[in-house]
């Protein structure tokens, strides 16, 4: 296990937003194949690899670039200030959280094919059950991530806190 942080770390350091993008996608197919097999009770010949793929292409094209750039943004605005952890969290559930959330939703229905309308019903059904739980679980694991993790571990702490919110998302979204 040593080696395999050690090998990470130094992944880390010399690809930092490769290394944060990949760690990502592996978060979101997880959390996908998570939904899949243990929620939604799929057998393995009912099973939906594309559905995963999708998920692991947006994590490391989409969602893990956005949020390296997102959490360098935050340091840069706030590192040093008073109460900054707060700060970082409250910026974070103001600004990202909501805007986040629908370029997920959106994201997701255009890598499934859906036209405009559809997307736009799945926004309208999804988008407040969604954000309501996200202030259920990210308000105080942000206030964590930014008060005790050094800003190159923070994508990786949301990656740990995400593989049951990414479970959650799969379920919430993908269903019919």
């Amino acid at each position: 296990m040593a080696a395999a942080w050690g090998r990470y770390l130094s992944l880390l350091q010399k690809f930092p937003l490769a290394t944060m993008s990949g760690t990502t996608s592996i978060i979101m197919s997880t959390g996908d194949c998570v939904s899949q097999l243990a929620i939604e009770k799929k057998s393995l010949h009912e099973f939906d690899f594309v559905r995963t793929g999708r998920f692991a292409a947006a994590g490391l094209c989409v969602f893990g670039p956005i949020m390296r750039g997102w959490y360098l943004t935050l340091d840069k605005l706030y590192t040093g200030t008073k109460w900054a952890a707060i700060k970082m969290m409250a910026t974070d559930q103001v600004i990202m959280a909501p805007t986040f959330l629908g370029i997920f939703i959106s994201v997701m229905a255009v890598m499934r094919g859906e036209n405009l309308d559809s997307i736009k019903g799945k926004l309208n059904r999804d988008y407040i059950p969604v954000l309501l739980n996200n202030y259920k679980v990210w308000p105080m694991a942000q206030l964590i991530n930014f008060y005790f993790t050094p800003l190159q571990h923070r994508v990786l702490f949301v990656n740990i806190v995400a593989l049951g919110w990414n479970t959650y998302l799969a379920w919430a979204t993908e269903k019919k």
